[in-house]
């Protein structure tokens, strides 16, 4: 038996169980030791193979296919540095938990630490921030390894998907030659009389007897709030406020919780805390007793401070991945259970809690703090703030909103409110960094209706060659880029009273003419004069096709004195509020 027989065979077997076992779409980056496998899954039918010639940025593409999707993505890489770069993306699926299955070629045993070229050590390369890290046995014939590297690819993947969803990576030995033998046969052979593995996975939940103690622990609860951070679940907003409602219990809405946009009820959801809760008398007239927090940890500091800042409350935390999302250590209560499931079942066990007055505390301050938001209006210049303010109204309805971090993922939490548009709002918080914000927004927009990506200079600068995605597999995207010409959040933060160094070390400005790297890419560059013309480029937007940018310059000195007026001045109608409240 030719080992290239071996080879193919034993591939044909692997690949054949990801497509069975729900992969769809496969990212590789060319190479020459991962030649067998790519090889293979160009042959399958079922499989959707994309070509990014850089890993950085190919993991980050697959990344936001798995996001939007919520399905395992493969990505495959020769040996050496390449399967090193996917290393960012890898770290930000394990945090964020999105599912990736992590397919790196390497030199077979015998060409390991002799100088070989093209030769790292690739056992366990990311460490504790993969779920599972498998060495692959040597491709062979036998119906032993044949069925072991169904398991092996059925096992990954389930691994991948199941909660908490995370990146799985196997790693695979080749000896030359690399090259398999195709034919039409070639998935035939793969073929198991007895079926294929099956793996079931299940919802994390709690005993009816659980549910029934916390619903008379809650009941005649008056102050009382809900926190939702990022939650993926189409069906958790309806389940969410159908709680509120039963408890009386503010809703603040993270803007990635997509709680903030739709045709659910919104009347208890509150969306400009983030403003308000800067407030000393707001924090002190809103002591909660119960705090019950879902998903991830919000965006708003103004509220994790809140959070922090009351540790006498009951503290409940739902975590349907089993996790511990608790960096105040604040838990009385961590509750492994899927979040829909929590809320439905919590509901069934609650009467309604009385009419409160604290809710209605909650909801004053938040129409109290959306009346000030003229102020944000009537700003006639091009601002960061106005420009989130006005971004719900513009964007059209079943857009998908991407938004980098630092300022930007900030000022949609403070200016993007309510709305009954079916928005997607989609950020990579998982490490909350600024890598491959634009390679993540084109593998989300691959499936996405029609997809916005806002974001800032830095991080646009940062994943620049990640357009290469759009051009090359015709991919239609809207970019938003607020261009203030550095770092503006460090104006923020501070450093920025250290004005000797502030611009060598984080105001950083680039002095970048991005249009010249749009063109490069074939894509249409609109330098924004102002608010008229961004809004009927936007409007133009909605049949616009491939690569378009609307540079939105700002001036990083005036946004952050705008910010900082706005914040003074609705503090000051609150403390009034407040005490008329308490006299």
């Amino acid at each position: 038996m030719s080992h290239q027989e071996s080879l193919t065979v034993y591939l044909a077997a692997f690949v054949a169980e990801l497509a069975h076992s729900g992969i769809t779409d496969v990212v590789v980056s060319p190479g020459s030791r991962s030649t067998p496998m790519a090889l293979v899954m160009a042959e399958h039918p079922d499989l959707n193979v994309h070509i990014h010639v850089d890993e950085r940025s190919a993991a980050f593409f697959a990344l936001g296919i798995a996001k939007v999707t919520n399905r395992p993505v493969a990505i495959l890489c020769t040996s050496g540095t390449a399967a090193a770069n996917y290393f960012p993306a890898i770290v930000e699926a394990h945090y964020a938990r999105v599912p990736l299955l992590v397919l790196t070629a390497d030199r077979p045993h015998e060409l390991r630490e002799i100088g070989a070229p093209q030769a790292i050590d690739q056992m366990h390369l990311y460490g504790h921030h993969v779920k599972w890290f498998a060495e692959m046995a040597p491709p062979e014939k036998s119906e032993e390894i044949i069925r072991y590297a169904r398991t092996v690819g059925s096992r990954a993947i389930a691994i991948a998907a199941n909660v908490p969803a995370g990146p799985v990576h196997l790693n695979f030995p080749f000896r030359e030659p690399l090259i398999p033998l195709l034919d039409d046969n070639l998935f035939k052979i793969t073929e198991r009389p007895k079926g294929y593995v099956k793996v079931q996975n299940g919802d994390l939940t709690i005993s009816e007897k659980a549910f029934g103690q916390i619903a008379e622990r809650l009941k005649g609860k008056e102050r009382g709030i809900i926190v939702c951070g990022n939650i993926a679940d189409e069906q958790f907003a309806s389940s969410v406020t159908r709680l509120s409602e039963r408890l009386n219990f503010p809703i603040l809405a993270d803007p990635l919780s997509q709680l903030r946009s739709g045709k659910h009820e919104t009347d208890n959801i509150i969306d400009t805390y983030d403003t308000f809760l800067r407030n000393e008398d707001a924090k002190f007239f809103l002591k909660p007793d119960v705090i019950i927090r879902f998903g991830a940890i919000p965006v708003s500091k103004a509220l994790t401070i809140f959070i922090k800042e009351n540790p006498n409350a009951d503290h409940y935390i739902i975590d349907g991945g089993g996790g511990w999302r608790d960096p105040a250590v604040l838990s009385t209560d961590m509750i492994f259970c899927e979040e829909t499931i929590f809320c439905d079942k919590l509901v069934s066990q609650l009467n309604d809690n009385s009419a409160s007055g604290y809710l209605h505390d909650w909801q004053q301050l938040n129409a109290l703090t959306k009346e000030n938001m003229t102020r944000v209006e009537e700003l006639t210049e091009l601002s960061e703030g106005k420009l989130f303010y006005q971004l719900a109204e513009m964007l059209p309805e079943g857009a998908t909103l991407f938004v980098g971090n630092s300022m930007p993922i900030r000022d949609l939490d403070s200016f993007f409110l309510n709305n009954e548009k079916n928005i997607k709002v989609m950020a990579n918080r998982g490490a909350n960094g600024i890598d491959g914000t634009v390679s993540t927004a084109l593998g989300a927009a691959l499936y996405s209706k029609s997809l916005y990506l806002v974001l800032g200079d830095l991080t646009f600068f940062h994943d620049l060659n990640g357009l290469v995605a759009a051009k090359k597999f015709h991919i239609d995207i809207h970019i938003i880029l607020v261009n203030n010409n550095g770092g503006g959040i460090f104006s923020f933060l501070p450093q920025a009273g250290h004005p000797k160094h502030f611009e060598l070390l984080f105001g950083t400005p680039l002095d970048i003419e991005f249009e010249h790297a749009v063109r490069m890419f074939n894509g249409q560059f609109t330098k924004i004069m102002d608010w008229n013309h961004l809004r009927i480029e936007l409007e133009k937007s909605r049949v616009s096709k491939g690569i378009n940018v609307y540079e939105v310059a700002t001036n990083r000195d005036r946004n952050r004195d705008e910010h900082r007026e706005f914040w003074q001045s609705v503090s000051q109608e609150i403390s009034n509020f407040v005490k008329d409240e308490r006299r």
